[in-house]
């Protein structure tokens, strides 16, 4: 019985794909990788269709849900979550600054390289799905909509969304929740049969640690903080949003992890319309572990090359780069992929600089995403125990 019942969990199943992903990337065919390739791509294609649809389908409603104080929340949550994305950015600037002169030394990094070739496997065929509108206007029409709920008394409306709400969390846990292992099997098969991962590693090794353990650290801090004033244990809450860590390290996707984050979240002891809420909103505006990458490597690009940049350059970079990273949500690279930009106009990356930027982060994606996902668990207690002391 117990069994059975480990090899229903999802964090199991997840897990299992990971290690098969790797240790099948060893002995596994072009032609095999080629067929996850083409499921990934359009596994990924179809999420990135359904995810406007998911968030006007859970936000609309959860607003409406929280009655007439929907609005200061919506303030509150976004507030807290920009805030956390900028303190991350703060801090890893910090360490960068004062632990690189050590930990880097004087290694130097030759810019002059060629074209790095992502490696990607060639998918068999692809199938555009274009959303039917993009994110931020599913995100504002979900803000205005459920807003205007919480005025106006509209029932029929209010049923209509939640009847909308039902249709998406079917499809979500009929068909998107089972098939995430077989996409997070072809992640990982691609990313070994590929190689690209290893080079990077070899290249970044310092700055990929110093990476993996400050976004844990801000995880436990960010728990500590949000255990302090919800009053519960923090670590018994982060051990509860596990699954949504694993998932979404094993995805890349916080979009494709917002089911899981939705459900630990709950585990929690949050309210449904509060979960329902806070979840979906903050895996977009929420980006605390992208930005702890992003500013380390990038940082230990301008260390290694030699370049100037002052202080107040920097934290101009950083607070665009909040606001630019909540255009690519739940997309694989896209935080680093909106960055490029600001890179090259603000901080005076060249081609190979931006080129080496975005090959390192991509290839430990999962890391800042699983960061992300996991910290907007600690934003709903908090929101949640504001929210319950209004009532």
């Amino acid at each position: 019985m117990k069994l059975n019942k480990l090899g229903g969990s999802l964090l199991f199943r997840i897990a299992v794909a990971i290690v098969l992903g790797v240790l099948t990337s060893f002995v596994a065919p072009v032609w095999l990788g080629r067929i996850f390739a083409t499921f990934n791509g359009l596994f990924g294609n179809f999420l990135n269709f359904f995810i406007p649809v998911l968030i006007f389908a859970l936000v609309a409603p959860a607003i409406a849900g929280l009655g007439r104080g929907a609005g200061k929340w919506l303030g509150i949550t976004v507030g807290i979550a920009w805030g956390s994305t900028i303190i991350a950015g703060l801090l890893a600037y910090a360490v960068a600054h004062f632990s690189y002169p050590g930990l880097l030394g004087d290694q130097v990094l030759n810019t002059n390289v060629a074209d790095i070739d992502e490696g990607a496997l060639d998918p068999y065929f692809t199938v555009d799905m274009a959303p039917p509108f993009e994110v931020m206007t599913a995100l504002l029409l979900s803000f205005c909509l459920g807003v205007a709920m919480t005025q106006v008394k509209s029932d029929n409306l209010y049923q209509v969304t939640k009847e909308l709400e039902g249709v998406v969390t079917k499809v979500i846990w009929g068909f998107i929740i089972p098939l995430l292992p077989i996409y997070i099997f072809g992640m990982f098969l691609d990313l070994g049969m590929n190689g690209n991962l290893t080079g990077v590693l070899v290249a970044f090794a310092k700055v990929l640690l110093l990476a993996v353990v400050m976004t844990i650290l801000y995880l436990i801090l960010q728990y500590v903080v949000a255990g302090a004033v919800a009053g519960r244990n923090p670590f018994t809450s982060l051990k509860t949003m596990m699954p949504a860590y694993f998932t979404a390290l094993g995805t890349s996707s916080s979009a494709a992890a917002i089911p899981v984050t939705l459900e630990s979240a709950k585990k929690n002891g949050i309210s449904g319309p509060v979960a329902g809420f806070v979840v979906p909103l903050c895996s977009v505006i929420h980006l605390s572990g992208s930005m702890i990458k992003l500013t380390l490597y990038a940082f230990a690009i301008i260390h290694l090359t030699g370049m100037d940049v002052s202080f107040g350059k920097a934290m101009g970079f950083m607070f665009m780069l909040t606001i630019m990273m909540i255009a690519a949500p739940g997309v694989p690279g896209g935080a680093v992929m909106v960055a490029a930009g600001l890179l090259s106009d603000m901080m005076g990356f060249d081609d190979s600089m931006v080129a080496l930027m975005i090959a390192a982060y991509i290839a430990i994606d999962s890391v800042g995403t699983a960061a992300n996902v996991t910290g907007d668990g600690a934003i709903a207690l908090v929101v949640n125990r504001f929210n319950r002391g209004d009532a």
